[in-house]
C-alpha cells in the first residue's frame, strides 16, 4: 500500500468515526431539547415526532441502501476521479480551496436538483419527509447519491483534487447536514450569529417548507453566503409549526419511495 492509499484509508476511517459520533450527539440532543414537537399528518392530527417509527424506518432504510452501495460504487468513482486528475493543480494549493471549490459545486448541483425535472424525481425523495431531524440528513435515494458522485467527478478531475480532500469535504457535508436538518433548539442569539456564515436549522427548515417558493430557495449546504451571493435566500422565517414536505405531494411507504423516480410523475 502506498503512502497516499494509507492516508486516504485513514481519512475514510476518520470520516466514519466523526460522522457517527456527531449523529449520535444530535440525535440525543434534539430529543432532550427540541424546537418542534409534533408532526401534522395527512389527517390533520398532531403526532409525537420522536415516536413516529414508520418514518424512522423509511429514513434509516434509505440510508442503509446508500451505506451498502457507497463502498462498492461511490468510493470507486471518487477514487478514480482523483487518480485521473489533469495535473493542472498549482503547487501549494491548500485544502481550504478544495473545500470552497467543492462547496460551490454542491450549491449549483443542489440547485440543479430542484430545477431539472429528472434530477428532481430523485431529490424529491429527500423532501417528501414530513418532518426534519437528524435522520432526514441521511435520507436520500441511491440514484441521487450515484448521480451526485458522477457529476462531481469532472470537478475533481479538472482541479486535480486529492481523494483525501474529497473525503474531508464529504465529512464536512454530512456534519453540516446533520446539524441543519436537526430538530435541536438553539439559543436565538447563537443561531443568528452562526447563520451569518453557515447553514443553520432556521435556514434549512425553510428550504423544506411545504411551499414551493421556499423549497426552491436556500440551496446552501455548509456556507450561507452562496444564497446571498446568487440571490436564492428566502425571506421566510422558520416557525416551530412550519409545514414540512413537498407542496401537493404526500409521504410514501419505503418501497414506493425507492421506486418513485423510475415511475411517471
Amino acid at each position: 500500500m502506498s503512502i497516499m492509499d494509507a492516508a486516504a484509508d485513514l481519512v475514510i476511517e476518520f470520516k466514519t468515526v466523526v460522522v457517527a459520533a456527531w449523529f449520535v450527539l444530535f440525535f440525543a440532543g434534539e430529543r432532550l431539547h427540541s424546537m418542534a414537537s409534533a408532526i401534522l399528518d395527512e389527517g390533520g392530527r398532531h403526532l409525537d415526532w420522536s415516536r413516529d417509527w414508520p418514518r424512522f424506518r423509511r429514513n434509516i432504510g434509505l440510508f442503509a441502501v446508500n451505506a451498502l452501495i457507497s463502498p462498492l460504487v461511490i468510493l470507486p468513482i471518487s477514487a478514480g476521479a482523483a487518480t485521473f486528475g489533469l495535473g493542472l493543480r498549482p503547487d501549494g494549493w491548500p485544502l481550504v480551496l478544495d473545500i470552497l471549490v467543492l462547496e460551490l459545486w454542491i450549491y449549483w448541483w443542489h440547485r440543479a436538483n430542484h430545477e431539472v425535472p429528472l434530477l428532481w424525481r430523485f431529490h424529491q425523495v429527500h423532501h417528501l419527509d414530513r418532518f426534519l431531524d437528524t435522520t432526514t440528513a441521511v435520507r436520500f435515494h441511491f440514484g441521487e447519491v450515484l448521480l451526485s458522485a458522477l457529476a462531481r467527478a469532472p470537478v475533481v478531475i479538472l482541479f486535480d483534487i486529492p481523494l483525501a480532500s474529497v473525503v474531508i469535504f464529504e465529512t464536512l457535508i454530512l456534519v453540516a447536514a446533520i446539524f441543519h436538518h436537526s430538530n435541536l433548539r438553539l439559543p436565538p442569539a447563537i443561531e443568528a450569529a452562526l447563520a451569518r456564515v453557515v447553514i443553520t436549522p432556521s435556514i434549512h427548515w425553510v428550504h423544506h417548507h411545504r411551499v414551493k417558493a421556499d423549497t426552491d430557495s436556500n440551496y446552501g449546504t455548509v456556507f450561507s453566503f452562496w444564497d446571498r451571493l446568487f440571490g436564492t435566500r428566502s425571506a421566510t422565517r422558520r416557525t416551530p409549526d412550519m409545514a414540512i414536505g413537498v407542496e401537493a405531494r404526500d409521504e410514501q411507504p419505503f418501497l414506493e419511495l425507492f421506486m418513485r423516480p423510475f415511475r411517471a410523475p
